[in-house]
C-alpha cells in the first residue's frame, strides 16, 4: 500500500469515527433523553392530633377558629387560652409541622319558600 492509500484509508476512518460520535444528536430516529419536568414535591401532610395548650389528644369537637385555621383541642378549658393568642398556638403547631385544617366556608342561607 502507498502513502496515498494509507491516508485516504486512515481519513475514511476518522470521518466514519466521527461521524458516529456525533450520530443522533437532533436526530428523531435515535433514543431521546426524557424531557425534564418541574415537578414540585407535594408537602406532606402531617394532621393536627395534640392539643398545643395542654399536649394531650385533641377532640375534634372541641376547636377554634382563627386567622382562616382551625385549631382543634382537648377540653374545653384550652378554649380561653387559643382565642386570646390564636397566633401563638398557630405558630407553634406549624413549627411542629402540623398542617391545620382550614376553616369551612360558612354554609350559604336556606333561600326562603316561595
Amino acid at each position: 500500500m502507498n502513502i496515498q492509500s494509507v491516508t485516504i484509508v486512515a481519513t475514511a476512518l476518522l470521518v466514519a469515527a466521527a461521524g458516529d460520535s456525533f450520530a443522533g444528536e437532533g436526530c428523531c430516529s435515535s433514543p431521546q433523553k426524557p424531557a425534564t419536568t418541574n415537578v414540585v414535591a407535594k408537602a406532606e401532610v402531617k394532621a393536627q392530633t395534640t392539643c398545643p395548650v395542654m399536649g394531650g389528644p385533641v377532640n375534634k369537637s372541641i376547636f377554634v377558629d382563627a386567622e382562616g385555621k382551625r385549631i382543634y383541642l382537648c377540653c374545653k378549658g384550652c378554649i380561653d387560652p387559643v382565642k386570646k393568642d390564636p397566633k401563638k398556638y398557630i405558630a407553634k403547631l406549624e413549627a411542629e409541622g402540623v398542617t391545620l385544617d382550614k376553616t369551612p366556608a360558612a354554609a350559604p342561607a336556606d333561600k326562603p319558600a316561595k
